[in-house]
């Protein structure tokens, strides 16, 4: 997903140049009378072009997670992989099998919809509370349970809260890819409607 950004970058000795030009010249010449000064300014304008054409602009590539055009649909896009990788991050590290199933669609469907929105940032608006919310608070809870996992927590209150995590994670994983699944919402019924078209057709023409 990331992409390297290209940006000319103007060489700062033109500029050096030109002053420098300007400066040598106002030393030797009458700069208080018309011409003089004239004749440094024109001087410094040609040291100018002359050390642009020498020293062209400079290319630097700088790589960036997601270049959408938008920035804020890119920082929301970042954000979103960040809590995607720790979620996997957290999945490589729980050993219960329905609980990791769980997270495996959650993350699936995460990156599936930032990868949807990278595409068509216009869609980037569908999608902002299950970024700023859902997403990172789902991560939250399996942090929560990770730590209460790796530490051996014992006791009632802990039992409860695990118990509640892997009674819902499907629940979560199900919301995650019904947010996905409303992404493609518009596409879904604009192929309804080509496919209720086609068939008239095809039933028109007898076939």
């Amino acid at each position: 997903m990331s992409k390297i950004i290209r940006t000319r970058k103007p060489s700062v000795l033109p500029y050096y140049a030109a002053a420098l030009a300007f400066v040598v010249l106002c030393a030797v010449l009458p700069v208080y009378r018309l011409w003089a000064l004239l004749a440094a300014l024109g001087a410094a304008v040609l040291a100018f072009a002359g050390a642009k054409k020498i020293c062209p602009p400079r290319v630097v590539e700088t790589e960036v997670p997601f270049h959408t055009g938008v920035d804020d649909v890119d920082a929301m896009l970042t954000e979103m992989q960040q809590q995607l990788d720790t979620l996997h991050a957290l999945n490589e590290a729980l050993p219960d099998p329905q609980l990791s199933a769980a997270m495996t669609r959650m993350e699936k469907a995460g990156r599936s919809i930032v990868e949807t929105v990278e595409a068509t940032p216009a869609k980037a608006k569908q999608v902002r509370r299950f970024a700023n919310y859902y997403l990172p608070d789902a991560v939250n809870v399996l942090q929560q349970y990770a730590k209460l996992a790796k530490q051996e927590v014992r006791g009632e209150n802990a039992a409860s809260i695990r118990a509640e995590v892997e009674h819902n994670a499907a629940s979560i994983a199900t919301a995650f890819e019904n947010q996905l699944d409303a992404l493609y919402a518009a596409e879904s019924m604009d192929l309804s409607a080509d496919l209720t078209v086609l068939q008239n057709m095809l039933k028109g023409q007898g076939l």
